[in-house]
């Protein structure tokens, strides 16, 4: 489904000047009681370690130096808490589960640290869930789900790295993760392809955070 099927030209307009806007970094959090607490709008992007989090962050607010991508899992061991300029929202970066190259007791705790702010943050909006196109939904990332569903915080699926993979291979991927989402009572039901490489799918992402803000 492409931006002009999902948003109007509104929309669409309306996520290109919310990521024109200058953002900036405003602060890493490794406990809950380091939150932010002036009930802003919070978006967050979860996904596996390695997912692409961080270079997706950058892609869409057209920003590279925002946040720090690595190839190594496991780098971001904090929610990292952005926002753009005289709009009160927060993206969150948050740190991957799964597999990453860290001590097994922060592992544990920065998993711990994520599954509490998925389940408990009044002013988490939406989360984009995302599942690296190559290999699809794996075991964690069902399990999230679940949880999110458990706790009715609304999250729609963002597959990353689209331009690694055929048409033909990624649009199967997509149809078999839509097939998926069925029976998930939090889980909104399209499915979102991107490449922050190719800026594709990209559109769609800024017109739902202008829409999630202004909603």
């Amino acid at each position: 489904m492409t931006a002009e099927a999902l948003f109007s030209p509104d929309d669409l307009a309306a996520g290109e000047r919310l990521v024109a806007k200058p953002w900036r970094f405003i602060k890493g959090v490794v406990a809950l009681d380091g939150l932010p607490d002036d009930g802003w709008t919070e978006v967050a992007f979860a996904g596996r370690s390695n997912v692409g989090k961080s270079s997706l962050i950058n892609a869409m607010v057209r920003n590279g130096g925002l946040a720090r991508t690595s190839n190594t899992p496991g780098r971001t061991q904090e929610l990292n808490f952005f926002a753009p300029a005289e709009a009160p929202l927060y993206l969150v970066d948050m740190p991957g589960y799964g597999f990453a190259k860290a001590p097994k007791d922060k592992v544990e705790a920065w998993t711990a640290l994520v599954r509490a702010y998925l389940a408990g943050r009044p002013t988490l909006r939406r989360v984009f869930l995302l599942i690296d196109s190559r290999h699809g939904l794996k075991p964690p990332d069902r399990e999230i789900m679940k949880m999110l569903d458990t706790t009715a915080v609304p999250y729609q699926i963002v597959l990353t790295k689209g331009d690694k993979i055929s048409v033909p291979a990624l649009d199967a991927v997509k149809s078999a993760t839509e097939t998926a989402l069925k029976g998930h009572a939090a889980a909104f039901p399209v499915v979102l392809a991107t490449s922050s490489e190719k800026d594709v799918g990209l559109d769609e992402l800024r017109a739902t955070l202008a829409a999630l803000l202004n909603g």
